[in-house]
């Protein structure tokens, strides 16, 4: 199997390139995800068996200021991407978010609830599903969340670098969400790849990390693998304005992954506990 990767250094860009170090990655000169033109011009040269996109315009903040190059990214080079492939019949896997749902309620989101994003990230992210859904080749489109790594700037280096200079931390209580392993997500995706090669599979999922936690629980977790001795305040989003609105309930239901990949959500517990040990 030929695999080519839109993505280089990236939490999950990198994670591929640990497990698939043949693939071939494509990084911002090879391939400029402002310029859709060029990112098809890249599948088609490459003459690969699958394409999986693992970059994306991930500053949800700046988003808001910044839609129109944020709907670029996410958008309109994965809807390039996807038809591409669907001109070459190759499967295409695109990696999406839980932004696209506005939050409501406690139940899991399943793949197929009606989505509304809050904020031009999600917004972006949501026209980008859209796009590659509207090329009409084999494609796989994957909603995770709240992705951590060792590598790059995620939730979990950042409470280890506040660690270092408070004992102290306010953190978001009523967010709710599924913790997500970058390697967790290589690792399906190209479970999924492999499948979908050999005709199986398609269409929309999840996957996340289990238990579902908050944003507070989670740093009091982060805190507890790595021995350092913050106290965590359990704060309401309200206390915590951000440019972009997030949503609340981020926990996403992953049983179709489960039932036509044999893929199971991840404990993020045991995988946070490795990453914090590597980061030290």
């Amino acid at each position: 199997m030929s695999l080519l990767v839109f993505g280089s250094t990236g939490q999950l860009a990198a994670a591929l390139r640990a497990s698939a170090p043949d693939a071939l990655f494509l990084n911002r000169e090879a391939a400029d995800l402002t310029d859709p033109d060029t990112c098809a011009a890249a599948i088609h040269a490459a003459q690969t068996s699958a394409v999986i996109n693992a970059a994306a315009y991930t500053a949800v903040d700046r988003a808001e200021e910044e839609e129109a190059l944020a709907t670029a990214i996410n958008a309109a080079a994965p809807g390039a991407m996807a038809r591409a492939c669907a001109e070459a019949s190759i499967p295409f896997l695109h990696v999406s978010t839980d932004y696209v749902f506005d939050g409501s309620g406690q139940r899991p989101w399943r793949p197929e609830d009606p989505i509304s994003p809050l904020n031009a990230y999600g917004r972006s992210k949501a026209a980008g599903e859209a796009a590659v859904r509207a090329a009409g080749g084999p494609h796989a489109i994957l909603r995770t969340s709240w992705v951590f790594s060792a590598t790059g700037r995620n939730f979990v280096t950042a409470m280890l670098e506040l660690a270092q200079k408070r004992d102290q931390l306010n953190v978001v209580e009523d967010q709710i969400g599924g913790p997500t392993p970058a390697c967790a997500i290589a690792e399906a995706l190209l479970k999924m790849v492999e499948a979908m090669i050999a005709g199986q599979g398609g269409g929309t999922y999840h996957f996340a990390g289990v238990p579902f936690v908050s944003w507070a629980g989670f740093a009091r977790e982060i805190f507890a693998c790595s021995g350092q001795n913050v106290a965590v305040s359990d704060i309401p989003t309200s206390a915590y304005p951000t440019t972009a609105q997030r949503p609340l309930n981020s926990r996403l239901d992953c049983t179709s992954l489960e039932a036509d990949f044999d893929i199971r959500p991840p404990d993020w517990r045991a995988k946070l506990a490795e990453i914090v040990k590597e980061l030290a």
